[in-house]
């Protein structure tokens, strides 16, 4: 309830204030996990996905965020769970799947953190073992606009429009399986491909 509450909210401000849309919207499977892999430009992406996206989004956050209590539970409650950033976090690993295999959808930035000055093509091999290990969908989606609505470094936001693309399901053969980073690649082309539109 709090996450819809909380979603309804930001449609109503980012569609006020910041020319909000979305394209795509039909390539989100209806029912059943799958992984929404997204661009990372600013603090604002999980919020303008959340919004594009029909479905609620479960999504890893740095563990520095949770050592509040009040924050934790509230970040909780909004489907985040802690990650050790810089290094193998097994445990977010197992959580990440855990949620996937529970019908969940799991929003990942391939990227890792935020990109300044655009898209980048380099992904971590985290996406390609998630997309793997859970042999669920894939979903790649464009983020554009967050970056000037919110730069990486400002504290204030400033006027702009946010738009958010959604594309069709990666396929990932078999015979890719063994191999995370040409996956995690072959994802971060797809997102790519969609910056185009």
């Amino acid at each position: 309830m709090l996450y819809s509450f909380f979603r309804l909210i930001l449609i109503l401000l980012l569609k006020s204030f910041f020319r909000f849309d979305v394209e795509g919207r039909e390539f989100i499977p209806k029912k059943g996990g799958f992984i929404l892999a997204s661009n990372h430009l600013s603090y604002l992406d999980p919020i303008a996905a959340g919004v594009a996206c029909p479905r609620k989004l479960n999504f890893m956050a740095k563990d520095s965020l949770f050592y509040n209590p009040f924050l934790a539970r509230f970040f909780h409650v909004l489907g985040a769970f802690p990650v050790k950033r810089n290094s193998i976090d097994t445990s977010a690993m197992k959580e990440a799947i855990a949620r996937l295999n529970n019908g969940k959808v799991l929003l990942i930035f391939p990227e890792g953190s935020r990109q300044v000055g655009g898209f980048s093509a380099t992904a971590r091999r985290g996406i390609g073992f998630l997309a793997v290990k859970s042999n669920l969908p894939v979903i790649p989606a464009f983020i554009k606009g967050t970056d000037s609505v919110l730069p990486k470094g400002s504290k204030f936001i400033r006027p702009g429009a946010i738009k958010v693309y959604f594309g069709r399901e990666i396929s990932i053969e078999r015979s890719e399986s063994h191999n995370y980073q040409a996956i995690a690649d072959k994802i971060m082309r797809s997102i790519g491909h969609l910056a185009c539109s």
